[in-house]
């Protein structure tokens, strides 16, 4: 789908759907955007001082600079901040970045002109993006040192990926026959005074954890149906009587993901087993039983995380806002990226929460003294020098305490920099980074639970298992074979991975 900027709300869905983004070239638009930069240009031209443009920045904004001096500034400004270390974005965060930065522009309170948002136009049509180291912002003033990438980009400096690799931006822009772009006052400070970089890892981690939330729902509903449960805590009537829209939603999908299994069976039927078998308990354990309720929360935080990212990227988060209708210029903080914080904060701890659980529940799935007959670690061979799931459950538990390490919240580790003028700051994009580096290892999770998910469809023959299940099991076995002599997995767990992130297990 195309987007098409006007400076009106763009939602989250959207912008990770796109396939090309178009900008607004009405007059009225055009005439939106120029009046607050012809406004700002006429309050330089009559010597006023203001912040970042006419001024210096952060404590340096005691010192006045003239007219023809403010241009030099912008340079500056994007020139000390290529101190970014760490890995760098990938290319779709960077892409993400970009947009972002550009539809917060488009509202039309940033003072720059036009052309600016051409630029931007330019460079994600032609998929030329900044390489944007990811350390090195500590959320307020914005994402100064990232985004510093993208305004050095836009200048001809610096490098940018294009076609899958990375060249210095002034090689791809003689390529192209394309000029670097002459930054106008005060245009430079609205690129990177603002929240995009953290933003745009937000919406590339929220995208990949939706993905792999609707793969383990398949997974739960498949242990429903292997460990033979019990699905009435999956009972509509059960969450209508604690109407929280999470729990709703996460036992709504299970329940029609078992749809037409005869593995599962009703409240009635346990009770009639339960004289016949005296190992059998009255109900199935937490982690299988109180899914809904567990996982009910973390798709609540999800969606308020998602809502409060997609109110940032529609924001205006730059300092000064410079409004042209009325003459005015506010100094203000909309930089401060708290709600991005926060946003993710809550998520890793979501995070930490399904790891938890898929350990919990994959620990039932292996162990013969809970799994109904699966046998010893999922053997699907009775020698005894053969060892099935053991080590990929020794792995599988390691990696969930590497994920429930991960739980700090940024947000509270507020540093003071710059001369104690940036003394209280979000750290957004820290906590949107640690979100970021927890899915591998939950994916990675998931891809050893399904692999032995389709272990024990297997061992059950695939007797009664639902046509959801079936779907599962042959996707994970169009790529990974049974295990019945012990061989290393390694290799094949990757494979499992990319089938969660393609949706094709969801």
């Amino acid at each position: 789908m195309r987007i098409v900027v006007t400076g009106e709300k763009i939602s989250l869905d959207d912008i990770v759907n796109a396939s090309s983004v178009k900008l607004e070239e009405s007059d009225v638009f055009k005439s939106k955007i120029n009046q607050s930069h012809d406004f700002l240009v006429n309050e330089i031209k009559e010597g006023k001082p203001i912040y970042g443009v006419t001024t210096g920045y952060g404590e340096s904004g005691k010192n006045y600079l003239l007219f023809e001096e403010a241009k030099i500034l912008q340079i500056n400004l994007f020139r000390f901040h290529g101190c970014g270390v760490g890995k760098n974005l990938n290319e779709n965060e960077a892409y993400y970045m970009t947009l972002i930065r550009m539809i917060s522009l488009s509202k039309g309170y940033s003072g720059v002109g036009y052309n600016l948002l051409k630029r931007l136009e330019l460079l994600l049509s032609e998929k030329i993006l900044p390489v944007i180291p990811e350390q090195g912002s500590v959320g307020a003033s914005g994402d100064l040192t990232p985004l510093s990438y993208l305004a050095a980009v836009i200048a001809g400096e610096r490098e940018v990926y294009y076609k899958g690799e990375i060249h210095p931006t002034i090689d791809i822009y003689n390529k192209l026959g394309i000029k670097p772009y002459e930054l106008q006052p005060k245009e430079t400070l609205a690129i990177m005074n603002g929240t995009a970089t953290m933003s745009a890892i937000a919406t590339n981690s929220i995208k990949k954890f939706e993905t792999f939330m609707y793969a383990y729902t398949s997974f739960i509903a498949g242990i429903f149906e292997l460990l033979q449960a019990d699905d009435t805590p999956l009972q509509p009537l059960v969450h209508e009587v604690k109407p929280f829209e999470g729990q709703i939603a996460i036992a709504k999908e299970i329940l029609a993901k078992l749809e037409g299994t005869q593995l599962t069976h009703s409240r009635e039927e346990r009770y009639q087993d339960f004289f016949n078998n005296d190992t059998l308990n009255i109900q199935d354990r937490y982690s299988i039983r109180c899914t809904p309720q567990v996982l009910g929360v973390v798709m609540d935080n999800l969606n308020l995380s998602k809502n409060w990212v997609e109110t940032e990227i529609n924001a205006v988060n730059d300092n000064p806002v410079v409004d042209g209708v009325n003459k005015k210029i506010y100094t203000t903080g909309n930089f401060y990226g708290g709600y991005v914080a926060h946003a993710m904060d809550t998520l890793r701890i979501s995070v930490a929460n399904v790891a938890d659980l898929l350990d919990k529940q994959f620990a039932i799935l292996v162990d013969h003294k809970y799994n109904r007959g699966l046998g010893e670690n999922l053997k699907l061979s009775d020698k005894n020098y053969y060892h099935g799931f053991k080590a990929m459950q020794i792995t599988l538990s390691s990696l969930s305490a590497d994920v429930m390490m991960n739980v700090m919240p940024a947000s509270v580790f507020s540093r003071p920099t710059e001369s104690m003028n940036q003394d209280k700051v979000s750290m957004g994009t820290t906590a949107a980074i640690h979100f970021k580096n927890q899915l591998p290892n939950l994916e990675n999770m998931l891809a050893i639970a399904m692999m032995g998910l389709a272990q024990a469809v297997d061992i059950r023959e695939k007797k009664g298992i639902s046509p959801h299940l079936e779907k599962v099991y042959n996707t994970i076995r169009s790529e990974v074979r049974p295990l019945i002599e012990d061989r290393r997995m390694d290799m094949e767990i990757k494979k499992v991975v990319a089938l969660i992130n393609s949706g094709k297990l969801s």
